[in-house]
């Protein structure tokens, strides 16, 4: 089954990254501007959300080590945008304290390491024994891998590049997985018909037909960031005269955190009014994916009309501004995703092959598997027949050596001691055997004869 992955992509409690990645997705709460800092970044503790990258941990590590010198942090405050993002500001870090290098060098160390044990977990599993861990770590461009030891300028610039360059394609990515998601419903919504009859099939198209006409059955959609859109918010959300609607109250009212910019999420939130106008998660015909897409498409939008300098928010000037503009009052009717075509038919058709090709490989792997697993039961079951065979051969053994070890008693000096026909022992001394053909058993049972007294010669 596919899927989804709708992380809100967020960085939001330092600066440092705010100034670092223009690209920035959906910071929500509490971003510091760098020339409107009034207290020590080091009082202010904010909790810093995953960005979705692979390397997260190890980007918002270095950052929260580089907060903490305060000549890097002087020199950020005179850096523009484009400095940063080129990795000129990467140029100061030779200028930093020995403590924070130190810091950054062990980090390094602890991310190569990391990556070291991802990759050889990989190989691991693909039992493949010869590992060349300075080649593999050629594919992540986070940092400098032939220089495992210490974190220099270079690592910062590549850390600034890859992550903005990441999170600048993110919500590409996210439109992708989309797509792939609604080819998946169809696909798999065409599947099921196959398993019904004619007539149960054609009520389960007229059913779908059906959902589909009620989910499309909504009120007007304003043009996100349109006159119209605001003044509902400002109607309906702050509960505001709509005739009184004044532009710069409304983006004060609505940039929560107060540092003067409209981020991703505060313009999102912007939206919701007109999210639910199409979507229910009541209804059986509204599917909530589809609202996050709906979502990311209004504020990608807005971004694109009014964040002039490209940085990911909208200062109070670019707000103005972009209420200036003939489309702000005479804006365009909002196409909805209900409206658009997602994919054609050959998309799909090559998407159903991957999925059937996919499928296929992984049935291959599956009796693949079970192949091995019958070979072990036989191994294991032929191990365990030879050991019942060696613990037998064992006891055989035990066995003889006891027989072998039992002798008739001995005397004190070890000579063959016969006993009596009582059972006691007769009296101790040299016995010496009969002569031959004497018979031992009269000998020992026969009374003595008495003594007669032998003639004189």
């Amino acid at each position: 089954m596919f899927r989804m992955h709708w992380k809100s992509v967020t960085v939001s409690h330092c600066w440092l990254l705010f100034c670092l990645l223009g690209a920035v997705k959906t910071v929500p709460i509490d971003k510091i501007k760098v020339n409107q800092v009034e207290e020590p970044v080091e009082q202010a503790t904010f909790e810093s959300p995953d960005t979705g990258l692979y390397y997260d941990r190890y980007l918002r590590e270095v950052i929260d080590v580089l907060e903490t010198d305060q000549h890097f942090r002087d020199n950020l405050q005179t850096a523009n945008i484009e400095d940063i993002k080129s990795g000129k500001l990467a140029k100061e870090l030779n200028l930093v304290s020995h403590l924070v290098r130190t810091k950054l060098d062990e980090l390094k160390r602890q991310e190569v390491s990391r990556l070291r044990m991802l990759i050889k977990a990989k190989i691991d599993a693909q039992q493949d024994a010869g590992i060349d861990h300075h080649a593999l770590l050629k594919q992540f461009e986070h940092l400098n891998h032939q220089n495992p030891h210490s974190f220099e300028p270079e690592d910062l610039e590549l850390l600034i590049k890859t992550a903005t360059s990441d999170l600048e394609n993110y919500d590409q990515e996210r439109h992708e997985e989309f797509k792939q998601y609604e080819m998946l419903k169809e696909h798999e919504r065409r599947e099921y018909l196959k398993t019904l009859d004619e007539e149960r099939r054609k009520q389960e198209e007229a059913r779908f037909d059906e959902l589909k006409k009620k989910h499309q059955d909504h009120p007007k959609v304003n043009h996100p960031g349109s006159k119209d859109q605001l003044k509902e918010v400002w109607e309906e959300t702050d509960g505001l005269d709509p005739e009184d609607f004044d532009p710069k109250t409304f983006f004060k009212l609505h940039d929560s955190n107060g540092d003067g910019f409209l981020d991703e999420q505060e313009m999102e939130a912007l939206f919701t009014k007109e999210l639910e106008k199409m979507y229910d998660p009541n209804n059986e015909e509204d599917d909530m994916v589809e609202m996050e897409e709906e979502r990311l498409r209004m504020r990608e939008h807005v971004m694109k009309e009014i964040d002039s300098n490209k940085d990911r928010l909208i200062s109070l000037d670019e707000f103005l501004h972009a209420t200036e503009k003939k489309e702000f009052v005479n804006a365009e009717n909002w196409e909805t995703l209900g409206e658009q075509e997602l994919y054609s038919e050959d998309e799909l058709q090559q998407f159903e092959k991957r999925l059937t090709q996919q499928e296929h490989e992984l049935k291959m792997k599956s009796d693949d598997l079970l192949k091995q697993r019958e070979e072990l039961q036989q191994q294991h079951d032929q191990l365990q027949a030879q050991k019942l065979e060696f613990q037998q051969a064992v006891q055989q053994l035990e066995q003889q050596k006891q027989v072998q070890h039992v002798q008739p008693p001995a005397g004190s000096n070890g000579e063959l001691q016969f006993r009596q026909e009582t059972g006691q022992p007769g009296p101790p001394g040299k016995v010496e055997a009969p002569p031959p053909g004497h018979d031992q058993t009269q000998t020992l049972h026969q009374p003595a004869a008495p003594e007669q007294d032998q003639p004189h010669q």
